[in-house]
């Protein structure tokens, strides 16, 4: 009897162990986002990223001040 439930903690604790290597491994390191692209200010030259940038044509702005500005 005492052999049987030795086998059962060795199992039990192997299972858990692999239970949690398969949890650890499936979260792992979180992937990067693709850089964005950067543009500067055709007024002050500052860098921004793409999606924050006011356009205008093929010229990009940091701000509706500096797109009316530049004209």
């Amino acid at each position: 009897m005492s052999k049987f439930l030795l086998l059962a903690i060795v199992f039990a604790a192997v299972w858990w162990l692999a239970k949690g290597f398969r949890r650890k491994g499936a979260a792992g390191e979180p992937t990067a986002a693709a850089p964005e692209r950067m543009v500067n200010c055709e007024h002050c030259g500052v860098y921004l990223p793409q999606s924050e940038a006011v356009r205008d044509g093929e010229r990009f702005f940091c701000n509706d001040e500096h797109r009316r500005l530049a004209g």
